[in-house]
């Protein structure tokens, strides 16, 4: 009977320890609270440096002190007493010279940004000199522009993107979430009338632990030796998406075209970046120019002669440029190598879009490179470019001017197609010399900074149709622009072509406010709708690991299907032959791309009628040629890597003082030792306490 009552007791106690096991997670969410709308600094690397922010491997934590206004740092810099802290920093003080205090302090543990609205004198933590030292000037050819000499075209630019914090930095994206945080501090962490705040204290827990250290080169040595022996996991990962292109008129991809055969290019940047990872609006600085140049293509479309043009068209939406230069130093590598079916001796002429959406009394300035000028061939052609963009600007709501020709490009794609070989080309932009763009690279470089007001009271699809003073400036530059390419492929100049400012205008809500909307939702392939989302892209490049691509990131995906909505035309193919153009008759598929996509809602229905597009957009991998050639130090190409990390969590909780931590640990220790004792005396007393006291004699009925 003893030892009956003895295994109940046991398997009562294991059914209560495999029930605590259980319901770990419940005890874990009655400790903490997590904070699920974060947007956390992440640790990128060089060829010589890492830069960004990390965590300790189990997460820094600290207790929260909220910094509203410049006379709370001292606080949590000198005079507070239960330091670490971790600092909830008021968006209106995330600057330099806050960061630079707080960086510098060991009694900070960390840093959670509360979110605010743009600050009206401007703000950029990227450098003042974009992409220095890997575009066309150089200290051996023209090194008298070289470092931006001349030219400060970021002034406004701190380089705190570009530093290292031994600390996690988070980004709050949620109001309720960050209210929920000051509450916390209120209740707990204010100081009472002697000064001191009691325990227990709101702390907060950043984790966001970086595997890389140092720099590309050392993470990338470490990848190679870990795959090798399949040791471990790689520890970081090369920047690298997808070139976006299409033509005019259909070019073979399995062939290069022959040298007489001539293209003009007409390209734009499809990235960007800000502090925090995955943060991107990039209003100004990418989706300006990619939605004119979009507009531009359709309305070349719409023209009956392109067909019969003398030379080919050709728009590029270039991946990864932000860091230095990574889609368009890929495409001219690949056209060099002979990979790609444009070569470089093809390229007739070359018009970039830059930053277009911020003009000045609607001037749009023409930038060319001086050094290339210095040649006369060069410079006649440039020339002969610049009066047909005059030529074009006639009854066009855009007024040209000309930089000086002392003057460097700024910033651009094109100056990595000039590094390889000298083409008549020049830069568009809505700036002569700095930025008109007063938040670059950041993340408040978004819709309302480049003033796309909606009046109030307009649902979705209203909104997504109202044609904006800035959806209708750019059309005009994209007319500017069609008109020109047109021109500059052997067109003549009567030829009637303008873009529509609706097409314009329903890019920039969906690129910009909301990117699941029911435009979207037609022309979207459907394995691609969860890149549909109730808010805007975000134009960050992705990573790609070793020996594998990366899917296209979600405003990749946007821009193929609108591109290939708007250049291409619906055929009669059904889904099987759409998707595998082989079971197909005449498909051509060297020549076009074709896309299953959802279609619009049918009448009163939630059923949509689908169909097959084609088109001539093609996508192109994107990663530095140095990954390619192992040249994890190269000073030629761009050597970005994102390090992989552990998890990316952040949450609050009430830790209690230093004294009952300690009773704590003291009290459980002598538990656990009292247990080893009594453990121990009832193992050597099993004899006694577990025999039966029953006769052992046999049984009378």
């Amino acid at each position: 009977m003893m030892m009956m009552a003895a295994a109940g007791v046991f398997l009562g106690f294991s059914l209560v320890l495999l029930t605590g096991l259980c319901q770990g997670n419940s005890v874990e969410r009655k400790i903490y609270i997590p904070l699920n709308s974060t947007a956390p600094c992440v640790r990128l690397l060089n060829a010589t440096h890492q830069i960004g922010c990390q965590s300790s491997r189990n997460g820094d934590t600290g207790v929260i002190h909220v910094v509203e206004k410049e006379e709370d740092l001292p606080w949590v810099l000198e005079t507070g007493p239960t330091p670490p802290y971790m600092v909830l920093l008021d968006g209106n003080l995330f600057n330099k010279e806050t960061l630079q205090k707080l960086k510098g302090s060991t009694r900070v543990s960390g840093i959670a940004v509360t979110y605010a609205k743009p600050p009206p004198e401007g703000f950029s933590l990227d450098v003042q000199c974009p992409n220095d030292g890997f575009g066309l000037y150089t200290n051996e050819h023209g090194s008298q522009y070289a470092h931006c000499n001349g030219s400060v075209w970021n002034p406004l630019g701190t380089g705190f993107s570009y530093q290292d914090f031994r600390f996690p930095v988070f980004l709050l994206e949620n109001e309720n979430e960050t209210e929920v945080i000051k509450q916390c501090y209120r209740d707990h962490n204010v100081p009472g009338n002697d000064s001191v705040p009691r325990y227990p204290l709101c702390a907060m827990q950043l984790s966001a632990h970086m595997h890389a250290v140092t720099s590309s080169v050392t993470c990338m040595r470490r990848n190679s030796i870990q795959t090798s022996f399949s040791i471990n996991p790689a520890v970081c990962d090369s920047l690298a998406g997808y070139n976006v292109w299409s033509a005019i008129k259909p070019i073979n991809t399995s062939l290069t075209l022959l040298p007489e055969e001539q293209v003009v290019v007409s390209a734009a940047r499809l990235d960007g970046r800000s502090f925090f990872w995955n943060l991107a609006p990039a209003a100004e600085s990418t989706v300006s120019a990619l939605v004119t140049q979009l507009a531009a293509a359709e309305a070349l479309h719409k023209v009956n002669d392109t067909q019969s043009l003398p030379r080919n068209i050709m728009f590029t939406f270039f991946q990864g440029e932000v860091f230095d230069y990574i889609g368009s130093s890929r495409m001219v590598y690949d056209m060099q190598k002979g990979r790609f079916p444009v070569r470089l001796n093809n390229i007739h002429s070359f018009v970039e879009l830059s930053q277009v959406a911020l003009r000045n009394n609607s001037v749009l300035w023409i930038h060319s490179d001086p050094v290339s000028r210095t040649n006369e061939t060069v410079d006649t052609e440039v020339q002969n470019l610049i009066n047909i963009l005059k030529t074009a600007s006639t009854g066009v709501n855009v007024t040209l001017q000309e930089v000086g020709q002392s003057q460097a490009l700024p910033p651009a794609s094109f100056q990595r197609f000039l590094k390889a070989r000298n083409i008549p080309g020049v830069v568009l932009t809505d700036h002569r010399t700095t930025y008109n763009n007063k938040y670059y690279n950041s993340m408040y470089d978004m819709a309302e900074t480049i003033k796309m007001d909606y009046p109030s009271g307009l649902s979705q699809d209203e909104a997504m149709e109202y044609v904006t003073e800035t959806a209708q400036a750019l059309s005009e530059v994209a007319t500017l622009l069609a008109k020109t390419l047109y021109q500059l492929a052997g067109g003549n100049d009567t030829v009637d072509i303008k873009a529509d400012p609706h097409t314009v205008t329903r890019m920039l809500y969906g690129f910009l406010v909301r990117s699941n909307n029911s435009w979207f939702q037609s022309i979207m392939v459907p394995e691609w709708k969860e890149a549909l989302e109730d808010k805007p892209p975000q134009f960050y490049v992705t990573a790609s690991s070793m020996g594998s691509k990366p899917i296209p990131n979600n405003p990749t995906r946007l821009l193929l299907s609108v591109l290939a909505n708007l250049t291409g035309q619906a055929v009669n193919f059904t889904k099987e032959q759409c998707q595998n153009p082989d079971k197909a008759t005449d498909a051509k598929k060297e020549l076009y791309d074709y896309i299953w996509v959802q279609g619009p809602l049918k009448d009163n229905s939630t059923s949509r009628e689908p169909y097959c597009i084609r088109s001539t957009k093609r996508s192109q991998f994107a990663e530095s040629p140095a990954f390619e050639l192992n040249e994890w130090g190269s000073t030629e190409y761009s050597t970005w890597t994102e390090s992989r990390w552990k998890e990316i969590r952040a949450r609050i909780f009430l830790v209690p003082s230093q004294e009952l931590q300690v009773i704590t640990l003291i009290t459980g220790i002598a538990i656990l030792i009292l247990s080893f004792v009594a453990t121990y005396f009832i193992q050597a007393k099993a004899d006694i306490l577990f025999t039966s006291t029953e006769d052992g004699g046999s049984v009378a009925y």
